[in-house]
């Protein structure tokens, strides 16, 4: 049984061998397991939270890799489906020159975009207690309508809604919609983590509290958002505030955002009582910016995940360093 369920896509990145190149002069690439979803399942569990994922992927060779990594890294994929009408999604991604990512993804369609309604494992959402999912899946049906029917279930239950928005206008299929489609899946949710270039896509404003104030509705609890290495801003209905990151050599961002989630997530699965606490919600900001900069040094998006070990050494080092520098 797990205590966090990822409902989405789970797809290969293809990454580039080197960095600061765009994808028409990348030399050569490698292939990575990603998604974001898939990601975030896979940094609870290396995180030490049980986890699983719902979706699909194709009856095919990325397919299958897919579910065995998946499944290595002790996410459980009982809730996994297999197409045999579409193949497994690909990206591919790099980081240019000037820090920007470039994607380029082959979903004409995929086996995520078949994800129906009856697919939905209900029993499995039921035993969980919080249900994490993107907007990726709300593009179109039937994944749509099984998204919402899984989420709706797990309000029914009692668990909690996490919700990234992920905005990656090139599968919309227009701006309008894009926005429409972020906005539902953010009505949905308690937790949304969120970057601060969908922020503003989706309200104009360039400041941030001002943008989470016009996102915020009554069922939220917390919105966190992410701003790269500047690190994460905080809003719950009692405080409001702002966490650094943590400066690191990072090779490739691919997930970074993911780690962050995963981080999140695992903080406040392991200790409710941060949602009210302010300084433990500190904390687990902070253990979240450290997931999501460890990310960051290593290629591809699942590969480079930390473990809960790994996390709290770097934190470790990080003290030990501050302390030294007073």
């Amino acid at each position: 049984m797990a205590d966090a369920i990822c409902l989405g896509e789970l797809l290969i990145d293809f990454v580039p061998t080197i960095t600061g190149t765009g994808l028409i002069d990348a030399p050569a690439f490698v292939k990575a397991p990603g998604g974001a979803p898939g990601n975030v399942a896979v940094g609870l569990a290396r995180l030490g939270t049980t986890s699983a994922f719902m979706g699909k992927v194709g009856d095919d060779a990325f397919g299958h890799f897919l579910a065995t990594t998946l499944a290595e890294t002790g996410v459980d994929v009982g809730s996994l489906r297999f197409s045999s009408e579409a193949r497994t999604a690909l990206a591919f991604v790099s980081l240019r020159a000037d820090g920007e990512r470039e994607f380029m993804f082959y979903r004409h369609p995929s086996a995520d975009m078949l994800f129906a309604p009856r697919e939905v494992d209900v029993g499995a959402i039921k035993r969980a207690k919080l249900l994490h999912f993107g907007s990726i899946s709300l593009i179109g049906e039937p994944s749509r309508g099984a998204t919402l029917h899984a989420v709706d279930t797990a309000r029914a239950a009692g668990c909690l809604i996490s919700y990234d928005p992920n905005l990656r206008l090139p599968l919309w299929p227009d701006v309008d919609a894009a926005r429409e489609g972020l906005l539902l899946g953010l009505k949905k949710a308690q937790i949304v983590k969120i970057s601060d270039d969908e922020t503003a896509f989706l309200t104009g404003f360039s400041d941030l509290e001002q943008a989470c104030q016009a996102l915020w509705h009554d069922g939220l609890k917390l919105v966190v958002a992410t701003r790269g290495r500047a690190g994460c801003v905080y809003f719950t209905p009692r405080f409001t505030g702002a966490v650094d990151s943590f400066s690191v050599e990072a090779v490739d961002a691919t997930g970074a955002g993911d780690g962050f989630v995963a981080g999140l997530l695992h903080g406040l699965l392991a200790d409710p009582a941060a949602f009210d606490n302010e300084a433990r919600l500190r904390e687990w900001c902070r253990f979240a910016n450290a997931v999501g900069a460890l990310a960051t040094t290593g290629r591809g998006a699942i590969p480079a995940l930390p473990d809960r070990e790994k996390v709290y050494a770097f934190l470790n080092d990080r003290q030990a360093d501050a302390s030294r520098s007073l």
